[in-house]
């Protein structure tokens, strides 16, 4: 069974370690099953094709490649440092994601 993380899509990350550390970027897939993450615009890899019916020319695509999920943490905006995310239940019920290092500021809108 695939583990359950608090990134989802649509988040702003930074990368804390590897190559393209102290980056951030925004989640496009989480991969649970194979606790991985693709960041937009991040982690950059060539991919050689031939001629096919959807590319005529073939050649060299650039394409962003998923990278392990513990290399990231959630990026917060108004303290501009990457933080981690924990679950706060609201007196009419919600459950909400929140920054640990702003509390006050939901990462969910809705």
């Amino acid at each position: 069974m695939a583990e359950k993380f608090r990134i989802k899509k649509g988040d702003t990350v930074m990368v804390i370690t590897g190559k393209e550390r102290g980056k951030t970027g925004k989640v496009l897939q989480v991969h649970a099953k194979k606790a991985r993450v693709t960041v937009e615009k991040l982690n950059i890899i060539k991919r050689h094709t031939k001629p096919n019916a959807k590319n005529k020319q073939g050649g060299i695509l650039e394409r962003e490649a998923s990278m392990a999920i513990s290399n990231v943490m959630v990026f917060s905006e108004s303290v501009q440092k990457p933080s981690r995310v924990k679950m706060k239940i609201f007196d009419d019920g919600r459950k909400v994601r929140v920054y640990q290092k702003a509390p006050t500021e939901v990462l969910d809108k809705s």
